[in-house]
């Protein structure tokens, strides 16, 4: 999404209201209780940080060792404006950014769908290698294909996952998938008819690629509550779907690299 100067201001602007974002973010904090409990004072680095909703929101839930870095100068100034001491770094080349810092987690969120395999390999290792020996690797990601669509050619999202990618390549890299779901499966009849309904507009032309809009938008506040809700109870009823728009994965150093 580096260069999308209207999407950055739109992440800044709805972070802490949006329904998708507080979910992934009360998901996020699920995960650092079950590992670490009520301890506040854990290290985090959110990596391909955006504009720091994260960590504006694990802030105020108190945990206070937060480190953001990011690739895009528009980001990194919203994180500024927020109180972070954000650092601009291409993750391309994050192996050779404070190689000897360690954290308790590492948080890479809707990330790895800007990579090519090419570039993934080297940039799961370097996350690894910044883990602790019983560390944890927090990252969504956006899942099967068949939810490509506007918001896709919006923001630059290159590829889609499913968990059988992950499993394949995070062995090698001094990794283990602890726990894995997609989500929100309650949403996905009505997220994939947006999404097919998108791609039958830009392959007849109505829609053209240029002009495409991403999901970042606030819908009316009931609806927004609605949405919310709905993910809510699915993840408090289910702890693991096998279909959805998104993968979460809480992934395991394994500390050998």
């Amino acid at each position: 999404m580096i260069g999308r100067s209207e999407e950055y201001e739109k992440m800044f602007r709805l972070e802490g209201q949006l329904w998708w974002y507080r979910s992934l973010h009360e998901r996020v904090e699920m995960a650092l209780q079950q590992r670490f409990g009520k301890r506040r004072d854990i290290t985090i680095l959110d990596a391909g940080c955006g504009t720091g909703g994260l960590l504006n929101f694990l802030r105020q839930r108190g945990y206070t060792g937060l480190r953001g870095l990011d690739g895009s100068t528009d980001a990194v100034a919203f994180c500024h404006e927020r109180g972070f001491p954000v650092t601009f770094v291409n993750l391309n080349n994050l192996a050779d950014f404070e190689p000897d810092t360690k954290y308790d987690v590492i948080v890479c969120n809707d990330v790895f769908c800007y990579f090519t395999d090419t570039d993934l390999l080297p940039l799961l290792s370097a996350l690894s290698h910044r883990l602790k020996p019983d560390g944890l690797l927090v990252s969504n990601n956006n899942a099967f294909n068949l939810f490509m669509g506007e918001h896709d050619l919006a923001v630059g999202i290159i590829r889609r996952f499913v968990l059988a990618d992950f499993e394949q390549i995070v062995p090698g890299r001094g990794l283990h998938v602890r726990s894995a779901t997609y989500w929100s499966l309650a949403l996905s009849p009505l997220i994939l008819l947006i999404r097919q309904w998108q791609r039958l507009q830009l392959k007849l032309g109505w829609l053209k690629a240029e002009d495409a809009q991403s999901d970042v938008y606030l819908p009316p506040s009931w609806l927004n509550e609605t949405l919310y809700q709905i993910v809510r109870v699915e993840q408090k009823l289910l702890r693991r779907t096998p279909f959805g728009s998104s993968l979460f994965m809480v992934i395991d150093s394994q500390g050998i690299l």
